[in-house]
C-alpha cells in the first residue's frame, strides 16, 4: 500500500472509538458492555464499508490496477462508500448497478456517487446476478481493473475487517473480550472478526436475512480465503461461532413492532444511534441473550449504516 493510501485509511480508522454502554438489564459491574463505534469513521464511508475497501484497495494498488469496478443496488451503501474512497484516493471507479431502468439521478445515493466521480453501467437484473460476485484483477476495456464484488464480500474484504477486533483490544488496555456480537449480511465482517479473536472469545452473529445459511456461507467464503495468497494465513475457528438466526424480524429490511419499540427506546438513551436493518437487530439479539451469556466483557460491533438510513 502506498504511504498516502495507508495514512488516509489510518486517519479514518482513528475515528472509531471504543465506548462503554448500558442496557436496562446489564447496568452493573458484573457485565461490562462495550461498543466499537465504526459508525464514526466517515459520513459516506461508514463502518465495515471502510474496512472491506481497505483490503481491496490495497490489493488493487499492489496489483497495479488502473481502475476499480464494483457492484451494488440502487440504494447501496457500498457503492457510496466506494465512490467516496475512490474520490479521496484519486482512483477511477465504475459502479455496476442492478436495474437497467435506473440512471445517476434516480435517487440521492446514486446522485451522490455520480457527484463523487463514479461512472455507471446500469445492468439488467439477470445479468447483474451473474456478475455481482466478480472479484480480483482482470482486464476491462484493455485496462488492468480490480473488481470488488457486491458488498466487498471477498478475501481482501475479510483481511480489512480483522483490524476491527484488534483495534478494540488495543483501546481496551490490551484486554480481550469474552464475547463479540455483530449483525451479519455477507459474512465478510464476521470472518474478519473470527480470524482475529483468541480461543477464549465467543463470536455471536445475527443474520439479518431470513433463511440464511450462516455457517455454510461463512465456510464457503473462508475456503476462498484459504486459497488467496493475501489471506491464506488466516485461521477460522468455527467452533467459537454461535449463530442467532431467530432475530431477523421477517427478513432483510423487514421489521416488527417489538424491534421498532426497542430501537426507539434505545435511541432515546443517546448512547449511540442504531437502525432497523442491521445494528438494531444485532443489539436486540444481544439484549435478549444477556441472561444466557457467560461473559463479563462483551463487545458490540457497530457496523455503521445509520447515516445513510437517516438520509432516506
Amino acid at each position: 500500500m502506498s504511504t498516502t493510501m495507508s495514512l488516509w485509511f489510518t486517519k479514518l480508522k482513528s475515528h472509531s472509538k471504543l465506548e462503554r454502554f448500558y442496557l436496562p438489564h446489564a447496568n452493573n459491574d458484573t457485565l461490562k458492555l462495550f461498543v466499537k463505534r465504526d459508525d464514526l469513521i466517515d459520513i459516506n464511508i461508514s463502518g465495515n464499508k471502510l474496512r472491506k475497501l481497505e483490503g481491496n484497495l490495497q490489493a488493487a494498488k499492489d496489483a497495479g490496477a488502473a481502475q476499480i469496478i464494483t457492484f451494488g443496488g440502487a440504494y447501496s451503501n457500498h457503492l457510496l462508500a466506494s465512490a467516496a474512497a475512490a474520490k479521496a484516493l484519486d482512483l477511477p471507479i465504475i459502479g455496476e448497478v442492478r436495474g437497467e431502468e435506473l440512471n445517476e439521478k434516480s435517487n440521492p445515493i446514486l446522485l451522490k456517487c455520480h457527484q463523487l466521480g463514479m461512472e455507471f453501467n446500469f445492468l439488467k437484473r439477470s445479468y447483474y446476478k451473474e456478475c455481482k460476485h466478480r472479484s480480483g484483477l482482470s482486464k476491462y476495456q484493455d485496462k488492468p481493473t480490480w473488481f470488488i464484488p457486491e458488498g466487498g464480500a471477498n478475501p481482501e474484504g475479510i483481511l480489512g475487517c480483522t483490524d476491527i477486533y484488534t483495534e478494540a483490544v488495543a483501546q481496551n488496555a490490551n484486554q480481550h473480550f469474552d464475547a463479540v456480537f455483530l449483525a451479519q449480511g455477507t459474512t465478510t465482517t464476521s470472518l474478519g472478526i473470527l480470524a482475529a479473536i483468541p480461543s477464549s472469545t465467543q463470536l455471536f452473529v445475527v443474520p439479518v436475512l431470513k433463511g440464511f445459511h450462516s455457517l455454510q456461507e461463512m465456510q464457503n467464503l473462508a475456503e476462498r480465503a484459504k486459497q488467496n495468497t493475501s489471506t491464506a494465513h488466516l485461521h477460522f475457528p468455527f467452533e467459537q461461532v454461535t449463530v442467532l438466526d431467530q432475530y431477523h424480524h421477517g427478513g432483510y429490511a423487514q421489521t416488527s413492532k417489538d424491534l421498532i419499540e426497542f430501537i426507539n427506546f434505545f435511541n432515546q438513551t443517546n448512547q449511540f444511534p442504531i437502525e432497523p436493518t442491521y445494528t438494531g437487530k444485532a443489539l436486540y439479539a444481544l439484549n435478549a441473550q444477556l441472561s444466557q451469556i457467560q461473559a463479563k466483557n462483551v463487545l458490540f460491533i457497530h457496523t455503521g449504516g445509520v447515516q445513510t438510513f437517516l438520509n432516506h
